[in-house]
């Protein structure tokens, strides 16, 4: 968003003042500007905030939520932990929107244990969690 910035002249019609009269505001502080070469540029902010009007609310940015996950799997045979390994990356890369979503996974052999590490947005994070759900639900019937 480019600035607006407007020189003594042009405030001094704008408020229908004499220009030494604005010359002397910047020059007392009460109106800030900027001083470029021999000439002074007010802003239009800074004119706004002089003569009461209320500034204009920055733009906001949309909300953002990032969810972390973390699940563990006990007693995991190597073969099933590749499955569900590949079957998450797989779905991660293939969904993935916007790079917001980061997946890890880790086998422990001593423990028989696997733990899988998911950093997304809740839609994407929720998606990934009813995927895992359906493979542990398929692989009970």
């Amino acid at each position: 968003m480019a600035r607006e910035f407007y020189s003594v002249e042009q405030v001094a019609e704008r408020l229908g003042l004499h220009v030494r009269t604005v010359r002397n505001y910047v020059r007392d502080g009460r109106l800030k500007a900027t001083r470029i070469g021999r000439r002074y540029r007010i802003a239009r902010e800074d004119l706004d905030a002089f003569i009461g009007r209320p500034a204009q609310p920055p733009a906001v940015s949309p909300l953002r939520a990032e969810v972390s996950t973390v699940v563990r799997i006990e007693e995991v045979d190597p073969e099933t932990m590749s499955r569900i390994s590949t079957l998450l990356m797989t779905a991660s890369n293939t969904s993935q929107r916007d790079g917001r979503l980061h997946l890890t996974t880790h086998y422990d052999e001593e423990r028989s244990a696997m733990r899988i590490v998911a950093l997304g947005d809740p839609k994407t994070s929720a998606d990934l969690l009813a995927l895992l759900d359906a493979f542990f639900t398929a692989d009970r019937a």
